[in-house]
């Protein structure tokens, strides 16, 4: 089914604020660090005016992919190998050491965390191999633990890697260094080879949500304690955080933050991720027009973003009891986000395959009792648009999804 794995490590870190946010970023940003929910409507009023009819528009054009016509879903048997066939080719891709220097690294955290929790679903759902996999799983968290008490700072940090990859995270990454260096801050940013501050720009909450998730997806399964302990200092640096006018990087947190307060029911977790969520991601999000659903930014409009933001909706709506008076908002953002994009996939093909199956696998999941909520939104047909498409690509021998996300959709089409 897969000869390889492909990890999407590129998405984004420590991008200019030009390059992803709406124009007046300097005024919502001074507006989101006053918690001034008044004010953020200002200034994303004033920058959707500023871009006019390029509001929700990617700045890189949607490329849609149309399923096969003969193409099936896995079956059950094929679904249930889960990584078996694939193991060896998994553990060739695990360059993750501890103790190794991550001045030599070309990919961040991101990497090891997908490994970590592909594998952990597919043990969740008792899938061929499941020993195999835990032990994957472990090594992986190892490596993180490691990672993050080397930076000391509480978050799964990023490598201080420069010029050793051409992806776009890590020279992204590499030009941050060389300006902190060259602002005489590097010892600001930096300890024992990993970066552990990104001075206000937000971006190292990507890789520190993913590998928190992982890490709670694990306490989970094992009820190591070692596991929940590092999830924790990486939700307490999450819930601290201020808010950047990058509303995908924001969503990392309310989903690590949601899912904390999930495993370990402290309100506090709950508080800051709805916070986060309500100044941090709402706000973003175009409710006319057109392009109803979006986020308005070229950036963030882009179908990969957009579900990342839907999968923390989606993480916190499950969160949420019922009767909460926050759960309306909160439902209300992922439903009209869904329409935008499901609607799409159903009538044109794929446009993005990791992040929405991620995002769709939740959203069934979460909604699994509310048929009314999953046609409206058209939630199960996108998905099973996309697991087509997954299913004949995999059958093909490609490697459809990263670890992560292959993981989720072996086990979600194990269980059908």
């Amino acid at each position: 089914m897969l000869h390889r794995f492909c990890l999407p490590l590129c998405l984004g870190f420590l991008t200019s604020c030009t390059a992803r946010t709406e124009p007046s970023s300097e005024a919502l940003l001074a507006a989101m660090q006053s918690g001034d929910l008044a004010a953020i409507r200002a200034a994303v009023a004033a920058g959707r005016a500023a871009l006019g009819e390029k509001a929700g528009v990617p700045e890189v054009a949607d490329e849609y992919r149309r399923v096969p016509a003969d193409a099936t879903p896995l079956t059950r048997a094929e679904a249930q190998r889960g990584f078996t066939p694939h193991f060896a080719a998994l553990e060739k891709l695990c360059w993750w050491k501890v103790g190794a220097d991550p001045a030599t690294f070309t990919a961040p955290l991101r990497a090891p965390a997908s490994v970590l929790a592909g594998n952990v679903a597919a043990v969740r759902a008792g899938l061929d191999g499941a020993e195999r996999s835990l032990a994957l799983a472990r090594d992986a968290a190892a490596f993180l633990m490691w990672a993050q008490e080397q930076a000391g700072a509480g978050l799964y940090p990023f490598p201080a890697a420069r010029g050793k990859s051409d992806a776009r995270a890590m020279q992204v990454a590499t030009r941050f260094l060389a300006q902190a260096e060259k602002a005489g801050r590097l010892g600001d940013v930096v300890r024992n080879g990993w970066a552990f501050d990104d001075l206000g720009d937000g971006g190292l909450q990507f890789d520190n949500g993913e590998c928190g998730v992982a890490m709670l997806d694990l306490y989970e399964v094992t009820k190591d304690a070692r596991y929940l302990d590092s999830a924790r200092r990486a939700a307490d640096w999450a819930a601290a955080r201020p808010l950047c006018p990058n509303w995908n990087y924001n969503s990392f947190s309310v989903r690590l933050l949601a899912k904390a307060h999930a495993v370990t029911g402290e309100a506090r977790y709950l508080d800051a991720a709805l916070r986060k969520a309500r100044l941090g991601v709402i706000p973003g999000q175009l409710t006319d027009g057109p392009r109803a659903g979006r986020w308005l930014d070229p950036h963030n409009a882009r179908p990969a973003y957009h579900y990342i933001m839907l999968s923390a909706l989606a993480q916190l709506a499950a969160t949420l009891p019922r009767e909460h008076t926050d759960r309306a908002e909160i439902v209300s953002a992922l439903a009209l986000g869904l329409k935008a994009r499901n609607a799409e996939i159903a009538a044109r093909g794929v446009m993005n395959k990791d992040k929405a199956i991620e995002a769709l696998l939740l959203v069934n999941e979460v909604f699994h009792d509310d048929a009314d909520f999953l046609r409206a939104t058209q939630s199960r047909a996108a998905l099973e648009v996309i697991v087509r498409l997954v299913s004949a690509e995999a059958r093909r021998g490609k490697a459809p999804l990263s670890p992560g996300e292959m993981g989720r959709f072996l086990a979600f089409s194990a269980a059908q």
